[in-house]
Order: C-alpha cells, then structure tokens, then sequence
C-alpha cells in the first residue's frame, strides 16, 4: 500500500500564498514524520500539523506565480503574468512515496508594495480595479490611489488624498473615496481631481451605496450617515466603535451590513434596515473587515473564522459560515464582471478566477 494514502479532500478549495490549507486524507504514513511532505506544483509546502488523517499546509508562492511579464512601476508593483490565477496539483509524501494528486485554485499576487485598508473597488465602465496606498495616519504619499487595468497593468493615479480608505462607484461611474484623516468624502473626477464632497463625518471609513443611489460613510467612532446628493450628511444609525475602521455593503434587501473590528475576538456583522434600525447577522468572527456580496445572496468577509483566517463566506439566511479562501492578512475584496474575486491584504493585490459573479451595490 502507498505510505503516501489518498487525499480525500482539500480545504478550503482556494487559498493565496501564506494561506493555511486543510488537507483530509485516509492511510498517510506518519511513523516517519520527517519523511512527509506537501507538495504544491514542485513546491514544497510547510507544515503546520501532521496526522494519518488530516494535514494543515501553508500555501506557498509558487515560481510561475512569481514576477514575470508585467514589470514594474515604482511605489506599487505589479507582479504575476497575464492569467489570472493558477490551479495547484497537491501530493503528500511519505518515506519517498507520493499520493496520486488533488487540486487547489491558487490566487495570483498582481501586486504589492500598497496599503489596502479595506476593499478595492473595480470601475463599472471599464473593469478596472482601484486599490489604496494608505499610509500611516498623517503620512503624505506621492501617490495614493493606484488604477490596474484589465490587462494587470498597474498605474499611479492620485495623491490628492490623505490616507485614503473607502472607494465606491455609483450608478453613472464616478468614484468616491474617504480619507480617514480629515474626515471627508472626496469625489475624484475624469481628470483625476479630488473634490471634497461631503466633509469632517469624523473618522470617515467604510462608504457604500445601495440600489437607489443612496450613500452610506461609517465613522468609525460609532455613526453611521446617510449622504444626500449634494453632500449633506444625517446621523442615520449608532454603533459601537471600531479600534480600526466601519466595513460597509449593501445587500440585495438594500439593508447596510457593517463590521467594525472591536478588541473581542467574537465579532458581529450587523445589519441595518431601511430604518436605521440594526441587529446581528452573524455573530462568531475575528477582526471581520472588508465585505461583499455575490449574485446570489451570499456575504463574503475578510475574517477569521474557527481560528481560520481568510475570506469567509456567510450563506443569505445568516446560519452558516465557511472559510472560502485561506488568507492571512486579508483586509477586503472586490469582484469583477467576468467572475473574477480579487482579495487584498495589507500590502498586496491576489486574483482568483473562481467564476463568482458580484453585486454592483457597493
């Protein structure tokens, strides 16, 4: 019999580099742990725990994901090729005997040296992905926002802004953005101007819009504002504060769903109706951030689950739970018309090609 058993299963099914991956798995040989292995695509994969049945991985960055083709452009790198992403072939080894392989989608790193705060926010009219270096709060960048085009390629666009966090698109394309230093929300125009829209909503963070056009910025220190079109804000609801930042999206009900990192490590997502009235819609995450809906109704957050750090997905009745991509670090995600889920952590940019089509509420 192979000393190397049969791999039953892998979760979960995508994981980025640093990522922790599950493998369950029937007959492994562990007599000789020093002779068992991970392997990724020729990659050799450290190990976290070992048993007969059940092996915890760390993804690793494998060498086609690594630069090549895109080059690079100052502050905010692009690297990676021209696919999306990468499936990854998976075999244990025991005493110099591999098992027949199973398979992860790896996400792509397509850039790096940023500093994503909470989501990116991809263009409606052209597809393309805008992306923070945020800075420390008071730090004057060069260049704040960052623009990477349908083809990877990557682009200094703004630094008219400070600390910028949030980025939202509404219905006729124009982006806006918060800057949770002065507490403004700036719309930036064609020409790439940042003009103050609304102004001094404290910490100004999350921002979202639902399917009426309406505007949401959460301040991070307990309010969540409702924004006319002319900028004029209305304390809309009260939560509890944030160490960090307010998360926003809007579902397809058009209630606002808000995470807020807090020093407990049993976070909430809250859902806030058309009334302002909030409650919890699920309960049980650690240091939850970034968040988006797809098509279908499910909530992805930026999370720790279980101990399990990466993108959780929450099914629409609000009961269950799952890690969908391993991640550390993650802080937000976007996705793309084509179906594509592009994750940030604190300094790089990951796509997944995984065929998940999202809302173009937020």
């Amino acid at each position: 019999m192979n000393k190397a058993g049969q791999i039953v299963r892998i979760d979960p099914a995508a994981a980025i580099p640093g990522g922790e991956i599950k493998i369950e798995c029937a007959g492994l040989d562990t007599s000789e742990p020093s002779q068992c292995a991970v392997w990724c695509d020729g990659e050799v994969a450290p190990l976290v725990a070992l048993s007969s049945r059940r092996v915890l991985a760390i993804a690793p960055e494998l060498r086609k994901n690594r630069n090549s083709g895109w080059g690079a452009s100052g502050a905010g790198e692009i690297v990676g090729t021209g696919d999306l992403g990468t499936t990854v072939e998976v075999r244990l080894e025991s005493q110099g005997e591999r098992s027949e392989p199973a398979s992860f989608v790896a996400g792509r790193r397509i850039a790096e040296d940023l500093h994503p705060v909470t989501n990116p926010a991809f263009d409606p009219d052209d597809g393309s992905l805008f992306v923070t270096r945020s800075g420390s709060r008071g730090e004057q960048l060069p260049v704040s926002l960052f623009r990477i085009d349908v083809n990877g390629e990557l682009s200094e666009f703004s630094g008219d802004i400070t600390n910028p966090t949030g980025i939202a698109f509404d219905k006729e394309g124009q982006m806006f953005v918060t800057s949770r230093l002065d507490g403004n929300v700036y719309r930036v125009t064609p020409f790439k101007e940042a003009v103050p829209f609304a102004r001094n909503l404290g910490v100004a963070t999350g921002i979202a819009f639902d399917s009426q056009g309406q505007i949401y910025v959460g301040d991070r220190t307990g309010t969540i504002y409702k924004l006319d079109e002319f900028g004029e804000e209305t304390s809309w609801a009260q939560l509890e504060p944030s160490v960090s930042a307010y998360h926003l999206a809007c579902g397809s009900d058009d209630d606002l769903y808000v995470t807020g990192p807090t020093v407990t490590s049993f976070d909430s997502i809250i859902r806030i109706d058309r009334d302002g009235n909030a409650s919890v819609f699920y309960r049980g995450l650690g240091r939850p951030q970034g968040l988006a809906f797809d098509a279908e109704g499910n909530l992805y957050v930026a999370a720790t689950l279980r101990g399990r750090r990466g993108i959780v997905r929450i099914l629409p009745d609000g009961q269950q739970a799952e890690v969908f991509v391993a991640g550390m670090n993650l802080v937000g995600l976007a996705f793309s018309a084509s179906g594509e889920m592009v994750v940030v952590s604190n300094d790089s940019v990951y796509s997944l090609p995984i065929g998940i089509h999202g809302t173009l509420l937020t």
